[in-house]
């Protein structure tokens, strides 16, 4: 079977339609915010409360999800057996990740996560840099060095813009 051409915002449209709670991390959410990185999926931490669940479910269904490994979905089993769960869907890969490396999962993620503008009507929470620095500290993986020193730079110049502004603003 082909690979599905990617498209990031037909996934984000299927989980919003369905009332999704989840936070999008990884590549993507570094695009969101301006890393410069390639990707070909989307990485998300959903609420892994019932009804969440739920609303996730009628989504994968929507967007034809199957597990990257061939085995049969099982959504409330899978999501506590493996640190991240593998779909392909219609539009792309999707990454479902109950509970990052160096996070307590989505309710930790929300507090720092933003809604971002991505078109269509679509404005997902992004989980924050210096979560994301987090995420990628924890993993301490060498292929991720030069991502995490992006990152830490992306913050600071994220700091530097929110003290000229206030600066601006003083005058």
């Amino acid at each position: 079977m082909p690979r599905p051409i990617f498209d990031p915002i037909a996934v984000l449209q299927a989980l919003d339609a369905e009332g999704v709670r989840y936070i999008i991390v990884g590549a993507l959410g570094r695009v969101i915010h301006g890393s410069p990185e390639l990707t070909d999926g989307i990485d998300i931490v959903p609420s892994i409360k019932d009804e969440n669940l739920r609303r996730l479910a009628q989504a994968l269904d929507e967007l034809q999800a199957r597990r990257a490994d061939g085995k049969p979905l099982k959504l409330d089993r899978d999501l506590v057996r493996a640190p991240a769960l593998e779909l392909r869907t219609s539009a792309g890969e999707l990454q479902l990740v109950p509970e990052p490396a160096g996070t307590r999962g989505y309710d930790d993620l929300r507090r720092g996560a933003s809604r971002e503008p991505l078109g269509h009507g679509v404005r997902p929470s992004v989980a924050s840099l210096p979560d994301h620095a987090r995420m990628l500290a924890a993993l301490d993986r060498q292929q991720d060095l030069e991502i995490l020193q992006t990152t830490r730079r992306l913050i600071e110049l994220e700091h530097q813009r929110t003290r000229s502004r206030g600066l601006s603003r003083e005058r």
